[in-house]
C-alpha cells in the first residue's frame, strides 16, 4: 500500500510541468482582456494544463463551446469562471456545464462558477451533465453556497436567491445521448478508468468521453483517456477531435528529478499507469488516423516543457507521423472556429 501511495505522489509531483521562466509568446498574449465572439461557432480553450498540480502559464482543463450564442463549458477545473470571462463569455448565456470525470483538475472551478452566478443573481436554467457521481458532488457545493446565499449583499429588503433553484444535474453513462437546441451530444466510456471487472467502483465511476454533433460540424472531447477504441469509434468523421497529452519521457524525468529515491519497479508501474490511462503523441496519431478527423486540438498538457515553442513542434511532428489532417498544441484562451 505504501508503494502505491509514494507512486500516485510522485505522477502529482511529475506533471507540475514547466516553471513560470518557460512561459511562451502565445501563453503571455492570451492572458488579455475578453474577446468577443467571432465565429457562430468556436471552440475555446479555457485551460490547457494536465493536473493536479498548478502552472504559471496555463489554466487546468477547462474548455468553452460557443454555438448560434449559447456557451457550454466542457469541463471545469479551477480557474475556469475567470477563463469563461476572458473569453467573452456571458454568464446569463452559461446553458451547460459538462464533466468528463469527477478528478478535482476537472471541477475544481465548478464552486466558482456556481457562486459567480449566485453573485451577479443570475436566474438562467443550467444544467450540469456528468458521470455517477456528479450529483452528489453539486448537492455539496449547493449546500455550501446557502450560508452566502442567506446573506446576500446585506441590502435591506434583498430576497435572497436560492442557489439550487435554477441548476439541474443530469448524470451520463455510456451511450447516453442528449439533444440540446440543434445540437446532439454522445458520451462514450472511455480507458482512463481501469477498475477490476465486477468491483464496486468499476460500477459506480465512468470517465466520458463527449462527440458534439451540430448541423453542419462536429467536435469529439476525450476528456482523460488511454488508449481507447470506444473514443475512436465516437470520433468516426469528426471536424475536430479535442484531445488530451502525456509526455512520458518528460513525466518520468520529473520524477527522477523530484523524487530520486522512488525505486524502479515503483517507476515501472507508474508508466505503466500513465500509458494505460492517458495518450501519448503516437496514440493520438493513430487514433485520429483510425477515426478519419480532419483536425486535432492538443490540450490537457501533462508532463515535460509544454511552454516551450520547441516541445509543442516536436508534439505536432510526432502526432502527424501517423496523422496527415492538420495538427494544434492549443494555449489557454485559444479559438478555433468551425
Amino acid at each position: 500500500m505504501m508503494k502505491q501511495s509514494i507512486t500516485y505522489t510522485a505522477v502529482a509531483i511529475a506533471l507540475l510541468s514547466v516553471s513560470p521562466a518557460c512561459t511562451s509568446v502565445a501563453a503571455q498574449d492570451h492572458i488579455a482582456e475578453a474577446q468577443p465572439v467571432a465565429s457562430a461557432t468556436e471552440w475555446i480553450t479555457l485551460g490547457t494544463m494536465g493536473g493536479p498540480m498548478p502552472n504559471a502559464t496555463r489554466g487546468e482543463p477547462a474548455n468553452l463551446l460557443v454555438h448560434n450564442g449559447q456557451f457550454d463549458l466542457i469541463d471545469a477545473g479551477d480557474g475556469a469562471a475567470t477563463a469563461f470571462l476572458r473569453a467573452g463569455g456571458n454568464f446569463r448565456n452559461l446553458r451547460s456545464v459538462w464533466i468528463s470525470h469527477i478528478h478535482f483538475d476537472h471541477i475544481g472551478g465548478l464552486y466558482g462558477v456556481l457562486g459567480l452566478r449566485l453573485q451577479t443573481r443570475t436566474q438562467e436554467p443550467l444544467t450540469i451533465y456528468g458521470p455517477p457521481g456528479t450529483k452528489a458532488i453539486v448537492d455539496g457545493l449547493i449546500a455550501a453556497m446557502r450560508p452566502s446565499a442567506r446573506s446576500g449583499f446585506g441590502v435591506p429588503g434583498e430576497i435572497p436567491i436560492d442557489p439550487a433553484a435554477s441548476v439541474r444535474v443530469v448524470e451520463l453513462d455510456d451511450g447516453s445521448v442528449v439533444e440540446l437546441g440543434d445540437m446532439k451530444i454522445t458520451s462514450a466510456a472511455n480507458t482512463h478508468y481501469s477498475f477490476p471487472a465486477g468491483s464496486a467502483e468499476a460500477r459506480d465511476f465512468r470517465s466520458l468521453s463527449f462527440r458534439f454533433d451540430m448541423p453542419d460540424k462536429s467536435i469529439v472531447y476525450t476528456g482523460d483517456t488511454g488508449p481507447s477504441d470506444a473514443v475512436v469509434a465516437l470520433a468516426k468523421g469528426a471536424d475536430m477531435l479535442v484531445t488530451e497529452l502525456i509526455d512520458i519521457d518528460a513525466t518520468i524525468a520529473n520524477v527522477r528529478r523530484r523524487a530520486a529515491d522512488l525505486s524502479s519497479s515503483d517507476l515501472a508501474n507508474m508508466e505503466t499507469h500513465l500509458r494505460t490511462h492517458h495518450i501519448t503523441t503516437s496514440d493520438i496519431g493513430a487514433m485520429a488516423r483510425d477515426a478519419g478527423v480532419k483536425e486535432v486540438v492538443i490540450t490537457h498538457i501533462a508532463g515535460g516543457g509544454s511552454s516551450e515553442p520547441t516541445a509543442n513542434d516536436r508534439y505536432v511532428r510526432e502526432v502527424k507521423a501517423q496523422f496527415g489532417g492538420t495538427v494544434h498544441v492549443a494555449s489557454d484562451l485559444e479559438r478555433f472556429a468551425l
